[in-house]
């Protein structure tokens, strides 16, 4: 019977243990730029099986939280490479996860202040995060504009573009593709934020498109044993909600199975919230069972709420990989606290977003 500690394989990646940190922003990148205490910071962390780093953006357009990191510029990825270089003198793996924000923006994050953009001109009810004389503040995001059919392909590239420096030049093991959480991929998922009547809008295949040409491209660009997505089947995060999720995301997992993808990463119920919504019943066994009956055959990760024993539970009934968040945010050597069954620090919510090694490389380990 696999435990917690057991090591598993995920595509290309042989992981040391089963515990993950999952992508957790922390708005401590200026200029998009990561700083040398990011690299401390997944330094400290990096006794997971799998590290996941924070969101970060393939383009400005992706752009959508003050002084989050991205993959666009050389300044950017030779930060990530001081990243990764100590993530892996701990004998660490890290992928990086890859972003576009769609209409979860605002336009003074945008280039020249321009709209946000989206699957269809409908505004959030979500905020986002501004950063002004070092303080976070919580704003409504900014209408949007509808994509043009003839814009989608240059973002498919930017993120196989991403994908290729982050793996080539910065050094990662492998990227996570962010369809989740209402942000641009799940927009174009989820029918209430897509209305088009283009190849890209209406049908289960249609809206699913656009998230299985980004996949395509990012696997074609890295292979698809180092290429991971996240999905989040029934989050109301930033105003995502479809009808119809099931058959919605079967269909999304059996189009996967045949790219080989390292791993499929699961939100069960509403991120960082509960874990079953009475409104949005969903049969997340049904959903593994589709992947694997199309012949996926990447790791199965699930998140969302977990504690030692679900999570020692999960693994036993055949989950493959359980990913952890805001715990690693204080807790950098929780994967010892899990096996000793050490009591776990708890979250300094008012240094989560933004700030500086305060709340972020201090929290104390069990020496």
């Amino acid at each position: 019977m696999p435990t917690l500690f057991d090591p598993v394989k995920a595509g290309d990646l042989d992981l040391a243990n089963r515990i993950v940190m999952a992508p957790l922003t922390r708005n401590r990148s200026p200029d998009a730029i990561p700083k040398p205490m990011t690299a401390t910071y997944y330094e400290q962390r990096a006794t997971a099986g799998l590290l996941i780093t924070e969101a970060t953006a393939v383009s400005h357009q992706g752009q959508g939280y003050s002084d989050v990191p991205g993959l666009y510029g050389t300044e950017q990825l030779d930060g990530w490479k001081k990243v990764t270089d100590a993530v892996h003198a701990k004998g660490g793996k890290i992928v990086v996860q890859l972003w576009h924000v769609g209409r979860i923006s605002h336009v003074d994050l945008q280039p020249d202040g321009g709209k946000p953009v989206a699957p269809s001109a409908i505004t959030a009810k979500a905020k986002t995060v501004l950063i002004k004389d070092g303080q976070a503040t919580f704003v409504e995001t900014s209408e949007p504009r509808a994509l043009d059919a003839s814009e989608l392909p240059g973002i498919v590239h930017t993120f196989a573009a991403a994908a290729r420096n982050a793996v080539e030049t910065a050094g990662f093991d492998g990227v996570e593709i962010h369809a989740a959480n209402g942000y641009l991929l799940d927009q174009f998922l989820k029918r209430d934020s897509n209305v088009r009547t283009d190849d890209y809008g209406g049908s289960i295949e249609n809206r699913a498109r656009f998230t299985l040409e980004v996949t395509r491209a990012v696997t074609d660009a890295i292979g698809g044993g180092k290429t991971g997505i996240r999905l989040s089947p029934v989050t109301p995060a930033n105003d995502a909600h479809d009808e119809h999720p099931q058959a919605l995301f079967e269909y999304v997992v059996q189009q996967l199975a045949p790219l080989h993808l390292a791993y499929i990463h699961v939100i069960e119920g509403a991120t960082g919230g509960p874990r079953e919504l009475d409104d949005r019943p969903f049969d997340y066994e049904a959903l593994k069972a589709a992947y694997r009956t199309a012949g996926g055959k990447g790791a199965w990760m699930v998140n969302n709420g977990y504690d030692k024993p679900m999570a020692e539970t999960a693994v036993k009934e055949g989950d493959d990989l359980i990913a952890f968040g805001r715990p690693f945010i204080a807790n950098p050597d929780l994967v010892r606290r899990i096996r000793e069954n050490a009591p776990w620090n708890e979250v300094d919510k008012a240094t989560m977003y933004g700030g500086g090694e305060h709340g972020y490389i201090d929290y104390p380990t069990l020496d």
